[in-house]
């Protein structure tokens, strides 16, 4: 009887450990993700308001290491601090976790079920391919409309005509810069997290050597 007793109290603390290191990681992943995101950098074949950043490879790695589930939270949470922090009207958070969620989610979910390089490449690549198609439809039905009570749509769209003339809609415009750019975003932050994934995923874990 006390054998069962110590076991199934050794099961608890253990299970309370795990919580804790996924709670605590959480918020670390969430923390450097906050700041990847405050340093956007502007992108000359884009309009001048979409700004690229690596935000969302700290979420792909939580993704990864802990479960999809907490790669969509760490998008959910950067995107609140964000909003908090920079007093904005939230129109860029909307898409980034839109956007972030699909990406570490598709990601997280395949390698879930492939713990491997393989899976892991899978999961990225549709990650990335999933989040640029999405990219489409959210700003056409969701992001854009709420960027035109703030911005006049005209604007929008000149901003895109001044890099290609020819673009003459919101429509083909994001066909024809969100999308491959989305796409471009995803590779990059799967790439930085392949460079890093080895070396801080111990940590997330509790594997380290002591």
């Amino acid at each position: 009887m006390d054998n069962f007793l110590n076991k199934k109290m050794s099961k608890t603390i253990s299970k309370k450990k795990v919580n804790v290191r996924h709670i605590t990681a959480t918020g670390i992943l969430s923390a450097v993700a906050f700041v990847l995101m405050v340093l956007e950098i502007p992108v000359f074949f884009m309009p001048f308001f979409i700004k690229f950043d690596f935000s969302d490879f700290p979420a792909l790695i939580g993704a990864f290491a802990l479960g999809p589930i907490y790669g969509v939270l760490i998008e959910f949470i950067k995107n609140l601090l964000h909003v908090l922090m920079s007093g904005s009207f939230g129109v860029g958070e909307i898409s980034n976790f839109l956007l972030g969620a699909v990406f570490t989610g598709v990601a997280g979910f395949i390698y879930q079920r492939s713990m491997t390089k393989k899976g892991a490449m899978i999961g990225v690549a549709a990650g990335s391919i999933a989040m640029a198609i999405m990219s489409y439809p959210f700003n056409l039905f969701i992001v854009y409309p709420i960027y035109y009570q703030f911005m006049d749509k005209a604007l929008i769209l000149k901003a895109y005509n001044d890099i290609l003339p020819f673009v003459h809609s919101i429509e083909a415009s994001l066909l024809i810069f969100n999308v491959p750019f989305t796409l471009l975003k995803g590779i990059a932050d799967s790439i930085l997290t392949f460079v890093l994934y080895k070396s801080v995923s111990p940590l997330i874990k509790g594997k380290y050597n002591r």
